[in-house]
């Protein structure tokens, strides 16, 4: 822990806001915004759950193919309904873009690529997504383990989520960031992330949704970790 954790919790109890929503889980994702570049985030329940609802945006669905890397936890993998799994860079241990390539040539139309960066270090994305570009294919970032670590002076975490559990760079005890652009994309996912409930008086659901929302006072703890995570990464390297 950094020493500003109960700061943030104390925060949240006082205010009574100890749900999935309050002024915690709202400053986490600006400040988180802030640190990495992107413009929108959904903090969540875990880095799986990010990934889960990043290809459902994708439109993955039953019997379509994605392909991920095969050297990373379950996680990763988990919420991919069908999988083409390929081999990892010697390099870099992450995703092979010779292995992608010839991924393609066996599934030339998967609906979507999830890159892994294990251990701290980036994929080599310049090839990756040279690869996938000309093929179409949307790419979903794991920097569950890269967090402030980057790519040709890029702040990871600007193709996907982010997430933030016990054995990762920083904590929030579980927990996990789906990071975007646009506001459409953040909207959606948040929709989801809160039991696609509709803007009814009462229960109105027209569509499946997830429990995922993190909660405050999680958030609160990410919010301290946020503060000491440059003197993490120095730490780990």
């Amino acid at each position: 822990m950094g020493g500003e954790e109960m700061k943030y919790i104390k925060e949240a109890f006082d205010t009574n806001w100890v749900a999935p929503l309050g002024r915690n889980v709202e400053m986490f994702e600006k400040e988180m915004c802030a640190y990495t570049g992107r413009k929108q985030a959904v903090a969540l329940s875990s880095g799986t759950a990010a990934i889960h609802l990043g290809l459902k945006y994708l439109g993955v669905k039953e019997g379509d193919i994605v392909f991920c890397s095969s050297f990373t936890f379950s996680g990763s993998c988990n919420p991919i309904a069908y999988l083409g799994a390929i081999d990892s860079d010697y390099e870099s241990y992450n995703m092979s873009p010779a292995a992608l390539e010839k991924a393609y040539e066996k599934y030339p139309a998967p609906k979507a690529v999830v890159v892994v960066n294990l251990y701290g270090q980036p994929a080599n994305y310049e090839a990756i997504l040279k690869i996938t570009r000309s093929h179409g294919t949307p790419v979903l970032e794991d920097s569950a383990e890269s967090l402030g670590a980057t790519y040709t002076g890029v702040q990871t975490g600007n193709f996907g989520d982010i997430s933030f559990n016990g054995n990762k760079i920083i904590t929030t005890s579980g927990g996990g960031m789906l990071m975007c652009d646009d506001e459409k994309t953040k909207e959606k996912v948040l929709f989801w992330a809160t039991q696609s409930r509709e803007k009814f008086p009462w229960y109105q659901h027209e569509e499946i949704g997830y429990n995922y929302r993190m909660s405050n006072i999680c958030a609160g703890i990410g919010r301290g970790q946020l503060l000491v995570l440059d003197e993490r990464v120095k730490q780990k390297r």
